[in-house]
C-alpha cells in the first residue's frame, strides 16, 4: 500500500510540475484513477512532506491544486530573480480583502456596509493586483457583482487553501473591533 501511495505522489507531483497553472482536482483524480477525497489525502500528506524539507507546496483554490513554492522561499527566490515581488497593501485594501476572504462571494454594496466606506477604489485596486476576481452577479435588484478570492491572493498571503484562514469572531465582521495583531499579519 504504502508503494501504491508514494507511486500516486509521484505521478501528482510530476502532473502539476508540468502544469502552467492549476489543476481541476476532478481531473487530477480522474489521471490517478482514485477518487477526489483520496487525492486530497495525499495532497495533505505531501505539503506535511513539505513543510518538513522542501521549498515547495501544493496549494488549493476552489477545486483547484497548483505546485508552487513555500512562501519562506519568498526572499530567497527574490534575491536570486534580482527582483522585488513585494508589494504592500493599505489598510483599507487589506481591510476589505479580508471582509472579501471571509464572506464570499461578496457585492460592493455588502463590503461597504462592513467597512462604513465606500469602497470603489480599493476594490478597484485589489482587483487591478489580481488577489480578487469577478464570481458572478447577485439575483437582487441591480444584479451586482459578486467578488471572491484568486488563487493571487493564496500566494500572497502565503495560503495552501482558505481553510488556512485564522478564525476570526463573527463580531468583527458585524461592526466590532478587529483584532489587531490580525491586521498586522
Amino acid at each position: 500500500m504504502d508503494d501504491t501511495r508514494t507511486s500516486l505522489k509521484k505521478k501528482i507531483e510530476a502532473v502539476l510540475f508540468v502544469s502552467s497553472g492549476s489543476v481541476p482536482m476532478d481531473e487530477l483524480a480522474n489521471f490517478a484513477n482514485i477518487p477526489v477525497s483520496e487525492l486530497s489525502s495525499l495532497i495533505t500528506d505531501m505539503n506535511t512532506e513539505y513543510n518538513q524539507n522542501h521549498g515547495l507546496r501544493i496549494i488549493e483554490h476552489k477545486k483547484r491544486v497548483q505546485l508552487t513554492t513555500s512562501p519562506d522561499m519568498a526572499m530567497p527566490l527574490e534575491e536570486f530573480l534580482g527582483i522585488e515581488i513585494t508589494t504592500t497593501l493599505s489598510r483599507a485594501a487589506l481591510e476589505a480583502l479580508a471582509i472579501i476572504a471571509y464572506k464570499q462571494p461578496i457585492t460592493r454594496p455588502q463590503i461597504e456596509e462592513v467597512r462604513g466606506v465606500n469602497s470603489d477604489g480599493v476594490v478597484r485596486n485589489l482587483l487591478s493586483k489580481g488577489l480578487i476576481q469577478e464570481m458572478g452577479r447577485a439575483e437582487t435588484l441591480g444584479k451586482p457583482v459578486l467578488y471572491g478570492t484568486t488563487e493571487d491572493f493564496l500566494h500572497y498571503f502565503g495560503l495552501q487553501s482558505l481553510r488556512e484562514l485564522p478564525d476570526v469572531e463573527t463580531e468583527i465582521l458585524h461592526g466590532g473591533k478587529p483584532n489587531q495583531n490580525i491586521l498586522k499579519q
